[in-house]
């Protein structure tokens, strides 16, 4: 493909675009992510790469990879889209400076420390929103929640994070499970038993709640493939699958389900996680009222 020279400016859109193609590998899937027609984001990356002045992307029978220059352009291109990011989140807080939000994973509750922090902050603007795990570190290095409530394991590079409190380890099963009822078990007696996997999990996620490779080395049984909390426990009920999941502490589970104490195993951790480096009033304000708040009981 012929090129032009550079342009001197480049459409974030544009880099946007080039980046979801170069996560995904695929035009197709990337085009969805999106939200946008294919041949439009083709004809996207095409004008990218006439203001970049290189060929960035290759589409071939197996997929789409990055060229050489691709591959210099992925890293800096990510760089740039966190610093506008940045920069607009920056210029908002300035512009409202008595705003906060609070972001939270699955079967984790941040209720008390958001109470106490309107009772401290009356003026200020506390909001909340729920994040899927795969979700939270990008919600929170761009800017679209200020503090994250969420369970280890979690990436830490350019964030602060204080563990809260910590959680045994469960086992969920059917009630007429041949282990339901059961005072506690271990790794071995759910040795054959299949756990659900979780697609494109973060390998050290994944490890930690399948116990996968056990204390042995031994591989995990295979168990389907969900997303949600919900799937899974529906896969348990089926019989299809058990999982590993975090001390209930009274939050309501199926009727048809029923959770046994794993032992051995070391337990979860509910962390609070701030970008670091942030000492904005209210963030500040959240921290200390986490630290007293949440504390799993």
């Amino acid at each position: 493909m012929a090129v032009n020279a550079p342009d001197l400016d480049l459409d974030l859109r544009l880099v946007r675009y080039f980046t979801a193609v170069a996560e995904h590998r695929h035009f197709g899937r990337a085009a969805e992510a999106l939200h946008i027609t294919q041949p439009s984001l083709s004809r996207q990356i095409r004008r990218l790469e006439r203001q970049v002045g290189a060929r960035l992307l290759d589409r071939g029978a197996r997929g789409t990879r990055l060229t050489e220059a691709g591959e210099v352009f992925l890293p800096r291109a990510e760089t740039l889209l966190r610093a506008a990011a940045e920069a607009a989140a920056r210029a908002r807080a300035a512009a409202a400076p008595d705003r906060i939000t609070v972001g939270f994973t699955s079967g984790l509750i941040v209720t008390p420390a958001v109470r106490e922090l309107r009772r401290l902050h009356p003026e200020a603007d506390v909001t909340t929103v729920h994040l899927d795990w795969a979700e939270a570190r990008k919600a929170l290095l761009h800017h679209r929640v200020d503090a994250l409530v969420v369970r280890l394991p979690f990436a830490d590079d350019r964030l602060e994070v204080t563990v809260l409190y910590e959680e045994p380890r469960v086992l969920v099963v059917p009630r007429d499970h041949r282990l339901a009822g059961r005072e506690s078990v271990t790794l071995d007696d759910i040795a054959d038993e299949p756990l659900p996997r979780v697609p494109d999990a973060h390998p050290e996620w994944n490890a930690f709640w399948r116990v996968d490779p056990r204390p042995d080395g031994s591989p995990a049984p295979d168990g389907p493939l969900v997303r949600g909390l919900e799937d899974k426990l529906e896969a348990v009920a089926e019989g299809r699958a058990l999982i590993i999941t975090a001390g209930v502490r009274g939050r309501p589970l199926r009727r048809d389900l029923t959770v046994v104490p794993l032992r051995g195993l070391d337990p979860s951790r509910v962390a609070l996680a701030t970008r670091a480096g942030d000492r904005g009033r209210l963030v500040t304000a959240f921290r200390k009222v986490a630290g007293t708040h949440l504390t799993g009981a």
